[in-house]
């Protein structure tokens, strides 16, 4: 039975086929959060709010005037994210919580966003998420 993974709630480092994966803004300013820490330690690029970057990988979750976007729209986003993993089942995806901060979203409202990664070895959820997602009532 698949064993699920859990991201540290504090990331300082990632081993070398680790990608941090964050929430960002579509302006790519990475000033706050879990977005600056990407930008400060895991590469993340400013002016780039989207994909992969560096160590990093972001999904974002406001708009260019840092406003909430909506969550049909970070759907869409995730979607993209869960492709990109299965793409590259090489690299280990350490999601956090995205959304869940200052985008202003419950973990209950982001959580459903990931229900593709539940079969992805490659893909680690935040303990709160992996409380929330039904699927993962049977791992081991």
């Amino acid at each position: 039975m698949y064993k699920c993974k859990v991201t540290s709630s504090h990331i300082e480092y990632l081993g070398h086929n680790e990608i941090f994966v964050f929430g960002s803004n579509l302006a790519g300013i990475h000033g706050k959060g879990a977005a600056r820490l990407a930008h400060k330690k895991f590469g993340a690029i400013r002016g780039n709010g989207v994909g992969i970057q560096g160590k990093s990988y972001a999904i974002p979750t406001k708009n260019e005037q840092l406003k909430p976007l909506s969550l049909d729209t970070i759907s869409w986003y995730v979607n993209g994210f869960i492709e990109y993993a299965v793409n590259h089942d090489n690299l280990e995806f350490l999601v956090t919580r995205i959304g869940c901060g200052l985008a202003g979203y419950k973990d209950t409202d982001i959580a459903p966003l990931f229900r593709g990664c539940v079969n992805l070895e490659n893909v680690s959820l935040p303990q709160e998420w992996l409380n929330i997602l039904p699927q993962y009532d049977n791992c081991v």
